[in-house]
């Protein structure tokens, strides 16, 4: 069943019309038909899962992978291995934290070349808006990048420099007129300062990050979005004070969207202990009420999606053994395990699989301009297929963690929602424990670049 003619069959396939009985025909790694299942073709082999999920695979278009530059933190070899084994199908990489950042034509062509043959799942590349290189992004559109990031605030590395409100002046107008996004960190603030007294406590490094600083940077950016056309996305939204103005824009009619994250979703302020360095991340976790907050957002159509901001490092550098959230770098390591988590947090709300499948496969596709290739089950997409059962639960352990290094918050957690198979371009890339051996992942690009 590597490519080939075949057919997926399920009593509980997650349609775009909803979830059916249906058997899917794959004929040379696209969908060819999704047919009633007493309708399906004479001949052709047939997996019935019986009443195991099928759904498209998950679209992850924020992570940080690291390489080259930093690849002791990840790579593409362990990080789209992680993401096999956590359903997820298609990944689209940060411009930072490899080195060289990818700002520039020459420098999406080395992180190209890191990444060709070595990726278990199809991937794309974000290019970076920093000041001073307008002149680079129209040949990067050119050369296929899926959009562009910027940040509002010091990124934590110095070759990835933030910018200001006139080097976005600049950048707008390109990105606006050749259709593709502008992807925000949006934390502002004149007086960026680390955290004070006892650097240990959790509340020293939430209050030195407060809400006002992203409320300030999205109102910014529904300004420049309104100005310019240009399609204005925030990533990683932590600030639940910042829905109204993000529903306003909305409603105005503005090109502008959101994401937020399985651990925004999934932990608390409340229950981080003191010297838990392994959940820094910015923007920070926030207070039980903010979580449910952003859960209604998600409910309410104010938030368009959950993606992982996979983020990792080596061990050293969160700083575990002083527990100092001055000293440790920000950012969760979660690519395996981002879909059990957000499907725990959404069984307990009682939301369904249907938007499961709208807030971790059809959105993030869209953004990424794939909505018709990736994160769906309709005729002429590529197969990207999960074999989901969203009644088992487990435990994470360490010894069965992908990712490079197997420091993640979500270990010794229960989760429910086991990824049994996973299937890309209707060949296998995870089966029950296993990675298929030779990386077959695709460079996926936007529609109309190079």
């Amino acid at each position: 069943m590597n490519g080939g003619h075949w057919v997926l069959a399920s009593r509980r396939v997650v349609t775009d019309s909803g979830v059916r009985e249906a058997a899917i025909v794959i004929r040379d790694g696209k969908i060819s038909a999704v047919l009633p299942q007493r309708s399906a073709p004479v001949g052709l082999p047939v997996r019935d899962v019986g009443s195991k999920v099928v759904m498209p695979g998950v679209v992850d278009c924020h992570a940080h992978i690291n390489e080259p530059g930093r690849t002791e933190w990840e790579g593409f070899d362990t990080a789209t291995r992680a993401a096999a084994a956590g359903g997820i199908t298609t990944v689209v990489d940060m411009p930072l934290n490899s080195i060289p950042a990818t700002t520039s034509l020459q420098a999406l062509r080395t992180k190209a070349a890191s990444a060709e043959g070595h990726c278990a799942i199809d991937y794309g590349f974000w290019g970076g808006v920093i000041p001073g290189n307008a002149g680079e992004l129209e040949a990067m559109i050119d050369a296929g990048v899926t959009g562009f990031k910027c940040f509002l605030i010091h990124s934590g590395v110095d070759e990835f420099p933030h910018v200001t409100r006139e080097d976005l002046d600049r950048a707008m107008p390109i990105l606006a007129r050749r259709g593709v996004p502008l992807i925000v960190h949006a934390e502002l603030t004149p007086d960026e300062r680390p955290p004070q007294g006892d650097t240990r406590t959790y509340r020293s490094y939430l209050e030195s990050r407060p809400r006002r600083w992203e409320d300030d940077a999205i109102r910014m950016m529904v300004e420049l979005c309104r100005k310019h056309g240009c399609r204005v996305h925030i990533v990683h939204l932590s600030s639940s004070d910042a829905l109204k103005d993000i529903a306003a824009a909305r409603s105005e009619g503005l090109p502008f969207t959101v994401e937020t994250c399985p651990h925004y979703l999934t932990f608390d302020a409340e229950h981080i202990p003191d010297g838990a360095t392994h959940l820094k991340c910015a923007p920070p976790i926030r207070e039980a009420e903010n979580r449910e907050a952003l859960w209604a957002g998600l409910a309410h159509g104010d938030i368009d999606m959950v993606v992982s901001d996979h983020s990792p490092c080596t061990p050293a550098l969160k700083h575990l053994d002083r527990g100092d959230f001055a000293a440790a770098w920000g950012g969760i390591a979660s690519l395996q395990f981002s879909l059990p988590a957000v499907w725990t947090g959404m069984r307990e709300r009682g939301h369904g699989l249907e938007q499961l499948v709208r807030w971790m496969c059809h959105h993030p596709a869209r953004l990424i301009g794939l909505e018709k290739v990736k994160g769906t089950l309709t005729p002429g997409a590529d197969a990207d297929l999960l074999v989901f059962d969203p009644d088992a639960a487990f435990t994470p352990e360490p010894s069965g963690v992908l990712h490079r290094h197997p420091l993640t918050p979500y270990t010794g957690r229960t989760l429910h929602g086991v990824v049994e198979r996973t299937f890309v371009r209707g060949a296998p890339a995870y089966t029950r424990g296993e990675v298929v051996s030779r990386p077959a992942g695709q460079w996926v690009r936007r529609p109309g670049t190079a």
